[in-house]
């Protein structure tokens, strides 16, 4: 059954893992994630760990970093990153480097990826009222950027963790044979950098505090493009949903 779920709100790319992101109103789905996110990230030089990559759990002023593209740059992948105290420097320099590095104590390098950096899947998806809801349970206002998904879902009917709903089954983008698709693939099971302010870098603990209680620490969704395409502000979503007996309830949802 195939069932109109809502629209496309926000679609936010993350080229520096950990980094500030950046609000699209187009971009191309492709099969390892949107183009140029999650590309580039600090290696702690260091870290024989199967995760060596220093995020803002383990730095929160990294959030505060912003990716720049300088003339010439690609257009998927910056240039420079300007610092909190406002200095650019090239992404590959030196000079970055030992300020990171001197901020978090260790030695780091940048690598890039060609099919990303990423925690669990290539694509993230949250719905803004489950980001209001744990604003309301947390007693705080929230931004979208603190969940850092990649797709930022409007619901037809408003319902706090809807997403879990969709597990199983696919989301598309937009109408046609050529709509970009994701399967559904797990819950996105939180970590502390929810409870950073993107434009401040202070934590709130009570975010992640909020989710723990309301839904076992899991906000949102991870996919696995299963269909590239074209995705953009105000597509229409629809949720196929998954074989019989797989699912959950859908009273929440409204049919095409």
């Amino acid at each position: 059954m195939l069932i109109e779920i809502g629209h496309v709100e926000a679609i936010f790319r993350y080229s520096v893992k950990s980094m500030a992101g950046e609000r699209l109103n187009v971009a191309h789905l492709g099969w390892y994630g949107l183009d140029g996110d999650r590309r580039l990230a600090f290696r702690r030089i260091e870290d024989r760990s199967g995760m060596p990559w220093l995020t803002a759990s383990k730095l929160p002023s990294l959030v505060l970093f912003a990716p720049q593209r300088k003339d010439g740059a690609s257009e998927n992948l910056p240039s420079h990153i300007r610092t909190p105290d406002g200095e650019e420097m090239p992404v590959f320099g030196e000079d970055l480097a030992k300020d990171v590095g001197g901020r978090c104590g260790a030695p780091v390098q940048m690598m890039q990826l060609r099919h990303g950096i990423f925690d669990e899947a290539n694509i993230s998806v949250i719905a803004s009222d489950t980001v209001r809801e744990i604003g309301h349970l947390a007693g705080r206002s929230l931004d979208v950027r603190q969940f850092r998904a990649n797709i930022v879902v409007r619901l037809l009917r408003p319902a706090a963790f809807q997403e879990d709903r969709w597990l199983g089954g696919v989301l598309t983008f937009g109408d046609g044979d050529d709509a970009p698709a994701i399967a559904v693939i797990m819950r996105d099971e939180r970590c502390a950098m929810v409870n950073l302010d993107p434009d401040s870098g202070r934590p709130a603990p009570e975010v992640m505090k909020a989710i723990v209680r309301a839904n076992e620490n899991k906000a949102g969704i991870y996919g696995a493009v299963i269909r590239p395409g074209r995705l953009a502000i105000g597509q229409t979503i629809f949720f196929r949903t998954p074989s019989r007996g797989r699912g959950g309830p859908l009273d929440l949802l409204t049919s095409k």
